[in-house]
């Protein structure tokens, strides 16, 4: 919401200088309009739920790991919110519900990040002009205030980033000191905001190896000092490893030792797991549960894939479309549990009910043909020699045939991976393949998500490649048959290592299958710094209340401009320097500051921005925030140091004095102006849309691919 820290600064600082009254008139409209407004925009509808999810302790699955939705809960519980809003669509009013704890948690996190900026390029630069004109291209960012006044991740994730940022700088600067208590202290906390960050989301990994590396560097530098013993540099060695290894690791697992003590409940992201993880789950229906051991015929069952975050094998009444093969029932695999997964397992040449008590038990054993019949639809699993729809050097399966009556395209014969002929099949311990008796391929799932007429559920195909994958294996999960005893499924629950490296490897899994879909909007990485395209946080016509993400132009552009500047004049300097050549004492200091300080800065940059190049997942324009946050940085050290470089080459000129202070206010000045203009991207905006000659948004439209 509008009422965060930064905005009330903000409001303040607008109402008490000489921008006009005109302007501060208008950000207290801005408030009281949005203090009207409490939609939902956005992610909220994923991490508003998650923190639900937390208050109501129940297991839900995500990519990323878990502080940042616990904190989000925590805030929620610590507020009032009791956890039942439905956080259905974007658009929704909370009406009744407590909001305003969470919102304002992320909203204090997110307004942090200017103080944490200010320290940074003030113990980078020792200027204190560097800093406030870093603190005010923060604040004047529309960018950062959209992201921190809704219930997101991002605001928690910038603030560790930018903790440990400063973190590091400050244990740098003492090591005329080490192992004083604040050396000791900058240290620790840097470790504790390296495990914070990582703990948010995978992207802290980026911090940590700039960590990393500034670590290898200063123990690099301590290794040529020869004045010190090698019991000193092992204490240092030490002491970077207890802090920014082991405490960091060891506050990570806590997290996930809270997450999974905290979240004990059956819930939708059950799916995603093992059956053995799932077991421990209160509400799911295997745990402390007792089923038979042994699968016989007639027995009702759920196929399970063990590659992970694959789920069961299911089936539904859509058949598939013309042009996809045969137009039959569908077959796909579904994570979350339903009634669709259910499937009867049968003689391949007998239609006689196993379940009659007049007739003995049959198990069904190792190498056995048998028929899969789907309980809802009583359609075969079938297979034939038609294309898979995506994998095209697969075959196609399908639901076939009337009331379990099909062909001999519907037989399989079951085997047990590693076991002998006869042996009977046991329920969640074997692991199974199906091979398809006429064709010989192997039931298995290529993880490709089916478009939307496969109601985007994952693909399923018979595969002629008959290596052994955890795509093609399966272990029975549900079973139910009433002719047999039971056992319990205690002994099956998983020990803390096991969960949390199943827990990593679903998350992996589940970022490498980000990929975009049709019709949804992503960005590409080099639109990013030149702001060339927003994301539509609220609101789609003119009728609606509109809150658009978009970086502040003129703060994103000189970003831009500075990270071009710092590189040419960087080089310059660092030219100089090497080429041994003697600078002024007042040039000398100002260019280790641009090269030590500015380098530390672009180097972050960097790590923050160039690996999106690499990644193969859908990304969008937020993910370049982090990174933009260290070019802001960059900006107010860079444009300080230039402007006191010019100031000391005008030193003759009575006026020499005033280039520096003239230059700070008139960026000041123009960020400050610049967020009177685009403020309405973050506090809201009503009325017709930038394209309409009548919108008071539309000068403002300077790019063609601004949809404000």
């Amino acid at each position: 919401m509008c009422g965060t820290t930064v905005c009330r600064v903000l409001s303040h600082v607008l109402l008490d200088n000489s921008l006009g009254d005109g302007l501060a008139d208008t950000i207290l409209v801005c408030f009281m309009e949005m203090r009207k407004e409490v939609q939902r925009g956005w992610d909220e509808t994923h991490f508003g739920k998650m923190g639900s999810y937390y208050i109501n302790r129940t297991f839900f699955f995500d990519v990323h790991p878990p502080l940042g939705k616990m904190l989000i809960g925590l805030a929620g519980y610590l507020s009032g919110y009791d956890g039942t809003f439905l956080f259905q669509k974007p658009g929704d009013n909370y009406e009744h519900h407590s909001y305003m704890g969470m919102r304002g948690f992320c909203a204090f996190l997110g307004s942090m990040l200017i103080p944490l900026a200010y320290l940074t390029v003030l113990e980078l630069s020792r200027s204190l002009s560097a800093a406030l004109l870093t603190a005010a291209l923060l604040t004047f960012d529309t960018g950062c205030l959209t992201l921190s006044q809704y219930i997101l991740l991002d605001p928690i994730l910038m603030f560790f980033i930018m903790a440990a940022m400063l973190s590091m700088v400050k244990y740098n600067s003492c090591a005329n000191r080490p192992f004083s208590a604040p050396w000791w202290f900058w240290l620790s906390l840097t470790g504790v905001n390296l495990a914070g960050a990582l703990g948010v989301k995978f992207v802290g990994l980026f911090i940590i190896l700039q960590v990393g590396w500034n670590t290898l560097s200063d123990l690099w530098h301590l290794f040529g000092d020869l004045s010190l013993s090698m019991v000193t540099l092992g204490k240092h060695l030490t002491a970077r490893i207890l802090c920014l290894i082991v405490l960091p690791l060891a506050l990570y697992i806590a997290t996930y030792a809270v997450h999974f003590m905290v979240l004990n409940k059956s819930g939708p992201g059950d799916g995603f797991f093992s059956s053995a993880f799932q077991a421990r789950l209160s509400g799911n229906n295997l745990h402390n549960a007792s089923i038979p051991e042994h699968l016989a015929y007639g027995s009702v069952i759920t196929v399970k894939n063990l590659r992970m975050a694959i789920g069961y094998l299911h089936s539904h009444r859509h058949f598939y479309p013309e042009g996809v093969g045969a137009r039959q029932q569908q077959v796909t695999t579904y994570l979350h549990k339903d009634y669709n997964n259910l499937w009867i397992i049968k003689k391949h040449n007998s239609n006689s009910d196993p379940l009659d008590p007049s007739l003995p038990v049959e198990f069904v054993r190792h190498g056995d043909i048998i028929r899969l019949e789907h309980k809802e639809t009583s359609r075969n699993l079938h297979s034939h020699y038609h294309e898979a729809p995506l994998t095209r050097k697969h075959y196609q399966v399908t639901g076939y045939g009337i009331n379990g009556s099909g062909d001999s395209n519907d037989f399989w014969r079951i085997e047990v991976i590693n076991r002998k002929f006869g042996n009977r099949i046991k329920v969640l311990r074997s692991r199974i393949r199906l091979i398809h008796l006429i064709t010989g391929c192997v039931l298995g799932s290529s993880g490709k998500v089916l478009p939307k007429w496969g109601w985007e559920q994952m693909e399923v195909t018979c595969t002629p490649y008959l290596k052994e994958t955890l795509s093609s294996i399966w272990n029975v999960e549900d079973h139910i048959n009433p002719k047999l005893p039971n056992i319990s499924l205690e002994v099956l629950q998983p020990s803390f290592p096991e969960i949390m490296l199943e827990s990593h490897m679903v998350m992996i899994r589940g970022n490498n299958g980000l990929k975009p879909k049709d019709n949804e909007f992503t960005s590409k990485p080099w639109h990013w710094p030149i702001n060339f395209q927003g994301l539509r946080f609220s609101g789609a016509n003119d009728t609606d209340f509109r809150v658009y993400l978009l970086g502040n132009p003129v703060v994103w552009w000189l970003n831009l401009l500075s990270i071009a500047l710092y590189v040419l004049s960087a080089s310059v300097f660092a030219v100089a320097v090497q080429r041994g050549a003697h600078l002024p004492v007042e040039v000398e200091g100002l260019s280790q500051v641009l090269l030590r300080g500015g380098g530390q800065l672009l180097f972050g940059w960097m790590m923050h921005y160039f690996p999106f190049f690499l990644m193969g997942r859908v990304l969008y324009f937020h993910h370049y925030f982090p990174a933009m946050l260290f070019s802001s940085m960059l900006t107010g050290l860079l444009w300080d140091t230039l402007l006191r470089l010019c100031a000391w080459s005008l030193a003759s000129y009575p006026l020499a004095r005033c280039v520096h202070v003239l230059g700070i206010l008139s960026l000041l000045l123009g960020t400050a102006y610049s967020f009177y203009l685009f403020h309405p991207l973050a506090y809201g905006m009503v009325g017709p849309l930038a394209q309409d000659p009548r919108s008071p948004m539309a000068g403002l439209r300077w790019l063609e691919s601004w949809d404000f």
